[in-house]
């Protein structure tokens, strides 16, 4: 089934579907060594490359391949591609960025060949790849240096050729989704959108586009500050949107009210795939399958959600509990929303017919600033 942006939204009408786990989490079970990493491939390149695992789409294919086999077994309908740090900001703590196009095209490859293996086993269920472009290890709302609060490590436009890079390989390599993931910085997020939106139009294609953020703390907002409902407004506009969610960062208990605010303002279908719990002192993540599926089903029974599967620490055997909830729950029906103007920097501002007079600009004061006054 070709998926189109459509027949995506069709299918989250009629049911809930389940995105896979952690990737990283299932390498590390393989305790790979530098020579695994490097394969035949990268024998001889000058730096070291132990824990670059967007690499072994190409230098340990049958490894990810398994992972992705594993999620669909345990009943994942969509799988994510091996590329959260598959972008040139990320590849180059490798020296690796120049391969950014051919990680991203063998990626997406080898997901999209495992999804036509089980497309072809069980032909009354579908497989879907969604293309995984992660926040890359740079900010552009956020300084670097802190005694520098408007430097900036990168450009916007440097941003958007890094993801256009990313993007190239992801749809050349024939994913059928794309999502744009762990966003903790919604410019970031927008540069990819821009980017994602150039390479479609050179293309002449349109693909259903995911987007989910990320709430760093209990604050309930991004790392650069936004509120949930901000965030939501910055970002809806992005075309071809099927679905809005939040992952990673937080376990599901403690995602839920944000998850909550977000099913209460979005009119886009909602994806949820929280950590297994939060990290215990050794970095580890200790909640179980059914411990984790258990809070996930308060989610269902209250109908917040149409996408739900894993981030951190979670396995096939979490997404097999999850898989197992989801048949007895109704999808989410998205939220109508009126057509009020909707605004947002760090908070949500919303025009209603019934708002008080509305300040457009700031104040200015001669007194409080002798360049103003000059």
């Amino acid at each position: 089934m070709k998926l189109t942006v459509e027949k995506f939204k069709k299918l989250l009408e009629e049911k809930i579907l389940v995105i896979d786990g952690a990737m990283g989490t299932m390498i590390q079970r393989h305790n790979l060594t530098e020579k695994d990493f490097r394969g035949e491939r990268f024998k001889n390149h000058p730096h070291d490359l132990k824990g670059n695992n967007d690499l072994l789409s190409i230098t340990q294919p049958e490894i990810i391949k398994g992972i992705h086999r594993a999620y669909f077994e345990y009943g994942a309908d969509i799988i994510e591609t091996n590329t959260f740090n598959a972008n040139g900001f990320s590849q180059a703590d490798y020296h690796t960025e120049e391969f950014v196009y051919e990680i991203n095209f063998e990626a997406a490859n080898i997901a999209k060949e495992v999804a036509d293996e089980f497309n072809k086993k069980f032909l009354n269920k579908n497989h879907f790849v969604a293309g995984a472009l992660g926040p890359t290890n740079k900010s552009l709302s956020l300084s670097p240096n802190v005694n520098d609060p408007g430097y900036r490590a990168v450009t916007f436009d440097e941003t958007v050729t890094a993801y256009y890079d990313q993007t190239r390989g992801l749809i050349d390599g024939g994913v059928d989704i794309i999502l744009i993931e762990t966003i903790f910085d919604t410019l970031n997020s927008k540069a990819a959108i821009i980017a994602v939106q150039i390479y479609q139009e050179e293309k002449g294609i349109e693909l259903p586009l995911m987007i989910s953020g990320t709430i760093v703390d209990q604050s309930g907002r991004t790392l650069s500050g936004q509120t949930v409902e901000a965030f939501y407004i910055s970002i809806s506009h992005a075309r071809n949107l099927v679905s809005v969610g939040l992952n990673c960062a937080l376990g599901a208990k403690q995602m839920r009210p944000f998850v909550e605010d977000l099913s209460n303002v979005s009119d886009k279908f909602i994806s949820v795939y929280p950590n297994a719990g939060l990290p215990n002192e050794m970095g580890g993540y200790d909640e179980t399958p059914q411990t984790m599926a258990t809070v996930l089903e308060d989610f269902l029974k209250s109908g917040f959600v149409n996408i739900v599967g894993g981030c951190c620490g979670t396995t096939p055997d979490h997404i097999k509990a999850i898989a197992e909830l989801v048949k007895h729950h109704k999808p989410r029906v998205p939220k109508k929303q009126e057509t009020y103007l909707r605004l947002s920097g760090l908070e949500p501002v919303i025009l209603r017919p019934d708002s008080n007079f509305m300040n457009i600009g700031e104040r200015t004061n001669v007194t409080g600033s002798k360049k103003f006054a000059r």
